[in-house]
């Protein structure tokens, strides 16, 4: 049996997959989520965190055949993942993620649309090695289709984000070989739906999901989403 291994995006934690976890088991998915370095209840100083502790967390908490699947900005941790240990890995999945190009970092996959709706939700911290999210805006680009208290469960558990991981490209050689999927989440207001076509435009059609949700889809449809994910598991 696949196992899946939950990947959260900035700032987030393990938390986030709360009611994804319970739509999963029921399924009857063997499903578990990791708080990356610095994240959740992970006691590491965000200041020094880079975008390999966070694929050493991952390949810590890898078993054999997992499908990785990795939220927003945890399309580049579980890439990074997949390039050191592609054996261990039955399939990478990108949820309304950034999925990595060559010599591109996080910071740089932005650019490929014009727009950038988080432009004026980031505050970075004075010695630029970490930055937050204004609190103002987290509910209309992350939650803004949650189900009431959403934010009151999500905002005090948001962290500083460590900025090394998100400049930091990732040299691809054996993840494009393992199978991918995508989840695009067409209501996006965090990574805009043109981005997210941009980023699964080379993958096999019918590789590509999609879901009528904002960013935080395991908030806004988990049922939804672990139907796709046993889809994904149950393909050949």
């Amino acid at each position: 049996m696949a196992r899946f291994l939950l990947i959260h995006g900035a700032a987030h934690g393990a938390w986030c997959w709360r009611d994804l976890l319970t739509e999963m088991a029921a399924l009857g998915l063997d499903a578990r989520a990791i708080d990356l370095p610095s994240h959740g209840a992970d006691p590491t100083p965000p200041e020094d965190v880079t975008l390999d502790d966070y694929a050493d967390a991952i390949l810590a908490a890898l078993t054999p055949d997992t499908i990785l699947v990795g939220h927003s900005m945890g399309g580049y941790p579980i890439t990074l993942a997949a390039e050191r240990a592609p054996e261990r890995i039955r399939a990478l999945v990108y949820l309304t993620a950034y999925l990595p190009r060559p010599g591109m970092a996080l910071g740089d996959m932005r650019n490929l649309v014009s727009e950038n709706p988080m432009a004026g939700a980031v505050q970075v911290a004075d010695d630029r090695r970490t930055m937050t999210y204004d609190p103002d805006q987290v509910e209309a680009r992350f939650y803004q289709d949650c189900p009431p208290g959403t934010l009151d469960h999500a905002l005090p558990r948001l962290t500083r984000q460590p900025m090394a991981p998100m400049l930091t490209p990732v040299v691809l050689e054996h993840s494009p070989d393992l199978p991918r999927h995508y989840i695009l989440c067409t209501r996006d207001q965090a990574i805009l739906p043109a981005l997210q076509e941009k980023m699964a435009s080379g993958l096999p059609p019918d590789h590509v999901h999609r879901l009528a949700t904002g960013h935080s889809p395991f908030f806004a449809a988990p049922a939804a989403l672990a139907l796709i994910l046993n889809q994904i598991a149950e393909a050949p």
